[in-house]
């Protein structure tokens, strides 16, 4: 047998590899676990990692590039820059800022990032890395995104940018938040990490900040294993991107190619002398964070399958809702953020003060029946551990923020969730409450 009619035979075997391995199995409940997330994939998404290891290639190749483009159409942005997770994504979009090139605009040390204290360490650690400082706002309940009343009490002549998380597939305010950024010359970057596909004014998040990231991890909408992206619309922040995630150098040759440019040992950068390679030059500090093209093997295939999973996730959403109306007495239900279309990431309820039961109470009831839970990330980033004596400022008093921290955690709705696991859901909050048989 030839290379390619044994590469055949080998992807063959693997899609019947994955049917023998991952048969569907009967949900049993309470013995059956009801997770928070998990990856939802077949045949087609092993074939395309084999595929991509019997290239050998290792580093990004031909498959980032099919991933990267269709990514950016599928976004509506004008490019996506693959990495090795959301939160190098993150970093690479909030050092992209502190570039050099950007001239007068670029974020120098000091200078203050508006961001939410509610919310995943991620959106915050890059400002802090940065040696920026960040400026925390409270969030609502019950779209869990950042208060943008609080916006211009915010501001500061140091005030520079904006970065903020779109909380568990719903976007944040993007009308007003926009609005305020070009009113007073800021960067934003949106963290779409919870949110691959959600729309606000009809336009996908993503598409209205400077930059904008996402993630690839297992739980998230598509998964890689691990793996990250930044996109945005300016080619000269990719550029900038790009050089941050490869060592930081001037370079824009891809992995195995050289000479792009066509002048190699003409450049003259720095106080090197004129005709230092260009490949070795380096116009940031930076790092490698790039992505195995076995991962965005992985990514092809997922992302073909993304408008079914975004549609399973709001569906499922819709259905425990309605499941859980009738407890609204003792629940904060979620709510989309006016003019937007969420992509729920998960359900997300808050116990309400003065109920038969806490927080912690509810989610042990649960935890006990195998149904799993999250708290909401980190509930108030600045009484976590790691952020203790951290520069800062603060706007209010984050009481709705100290509420989450307190009273809010969330389960389950991504698409391998069955409607057989809701209603169990369902049923073992009723119970939990007492109203056990209310429902039907």
């Amino acid at each position: 047998m030839t290379a390619d009619e044994l590469r055949s035979r080998i992807l063959e075997l693997t899609r019947e590899f994955h049917r023998a391995n991952w048969p569907v199995q009967p949900f049993e409940p309470g013995k059956s676990a009801v997770n928070v997330t998990g990856k939802v994939f077949d045949g087609d998404e092993m074939a395309n990692l084999v595929d991509a290891s019997l290239d050998f290639w290792l580093t990004t190749g031909r498959y980032a590039k099919i991933f990267e483009r269709d990514l950016a159409r599928f976004i509506g942005a004008r490019f996506s820059s693959l990495t090795n997770s959301g939160s190098s994504a993150n970093l690479l979009a909030m050092s992209a800022l502190t570039s050099p090139k950007l001239g007068d605009r670029r974020l120098a040390p000091g200078d203050e990032v508006i961001t939410v204290a509610a919310g995943f360490p991620t959106t915050v650690n890059p400002i802090v890395q940065n040696r920026l400082v960040p400026v925390f706002l409270d969030a609502r309940i019950p779209t869990y995104d950042a208060d943008p009343a609080h916006l211009e009490a915010a501001l500061s002549p140091r005030t520079r940018a904006v970065f903020m998380a779109h909380t568990l597939g719903n976007p944040f305010d993007l009308g007003p938040v926009a609005e305020f950024c070009r009113k007073h010359d800021l960067w934003l970057i949106e963290d779409s990490c919870d949110a691959l596909g959600a729309e606000y004014g009809g336009k996908m998040v993503g598409t209205f900040g400077d930059l904008a990231t996402v993630s690839f991890y297992p739980a998230h909408h598509i998964t890689m294993g691990e793996g990250g992206a930044v996109f945005g619309k300016q080619p000269n922040l990719q550029v900038i991107v790009e050089s941050f995630r490869d060592w930081g150098r001037d370079c824009w040759c891809e992995p195995g190619k050289d000479n792009t440019c066509g002048k190699r040992f003409e450049w003259q950068l720095g106080e090197l002398p004129c005709g230092y390679d260009h490949k070795y030059t380096y116009s940031h500090i930076g790092y490698n964070l790039k992505a195995t093209d076995m991962q965005a093997a992985v990514g092809v295939a997922q992302l073909r399958k993304l408008p079914g999973f975004i549609q399973q996730r709001r569906d499922n959403f819709a259905y425990l809702r309605a499941a859980l109306a009738d407890l609204e007495e003792f629940l904060i239900l979620p709510e989309a953020t006016p003019n937007s279309n969420p992509s729920w990431f998960g359900f997300v309820l808050t116990v309400r003060e003065n109920g038969p039961l806490t927080r912690n109470q509810v989610v042990k009831y649960l935890e006990e029946r195998n149904i799993k839970t999250r708290l909401l990330f980190g509930g108030n980033m600045l009484r976590q551990p790691a952020y203790l004596g951290m520069e800062h400022r603060v706007v209010g008093e984050l009481k709705e923020t100290d509420r989450i921290m307190n009273q809010t955690f969330w389960v389950g709705i991504y698409p391998a969730l069955t409607r057989e696991m809701l209603d169990y859901t369902a049923d073992a909050l009723h119970a939990a409450f007492g109203k056990a048989g209310v429902r039907r």
